[in-house]
């Protein structure tokens, strides 16, 4: 499946209800696993971002569309990376002409 990376950082509203991130966190891994997502990382982070997400969905329209619920929520904006690990990019490599 295709893997993505989501920077995100929290908005008013996040930072406000931070104390309720942890169920949050809960119900996002939830409801991508509903849609057909995996959860493989999830980290707080310092600086420039408050939270990094790797994960893998069955393709964009999927990812997107979970992203795009995700954001309405209002409690973090989105910074979305498609990302391929070292075979892959291997691959996309040898089909150089």
């Amino acid at each position: 499946m295709p893997r993505y990376i989501a920077l995100m950082k929290l908005t008013e509203q996040g930072i406000k209800n931070i104390k309720n991130a942890p169920q949050r966190l809960e119900e996002a891994v939830a409801g991508m696993e509903k849609m057909g997502g995996k959860m493989l990382e999830f980290y707080a982070t310092m600086g420039e971002y408050d939270y990094v997400a790797v994960s893998d969905w069955p393709d964009d329209d999927t990812a997107m569309t979970f992203l795009l619920m995700l954001g309405s929520l209002g409690n973090v904006r989105t910074t979305t990376l498609k990302a391929w690990d070292a075979q892959q990019f291997g691959g996309l490599i040898q089909k150089m002409p």
